[in-house]
């Protein structure tokens, strides 16, 4: 699969909450676009991941 730009081996069953999780984000501050379309923060932990699947994680950064 492609996470941001690179490749990463797959290792089934993998959901994107457990991707996430391994990248040591927060769920809460991140966005996540699965094939071109943004995925519902509600389906992170039922989404399972394919080999052929691209994935964009977006983190959310405060300030001023």
């Amino acid at each position: 699969m492609k996470v941001n730009g690179n490749y990463l081996p797959l290792v089934p069953p993998m959901t994107v909450e457990d991707l996430i999780m391994s990248t040591g984000r927060r769920q809460d501050r991140v966005a996540v676009e699965l094939n071109g379309k943004i995925l519902p923060r509600a389906e992170y932990s039922i989404t399972l991941l394919k080999e052929n699947d691209t994935i964009e994680i977006v983190g959310f950064v405060g300030g001023g």
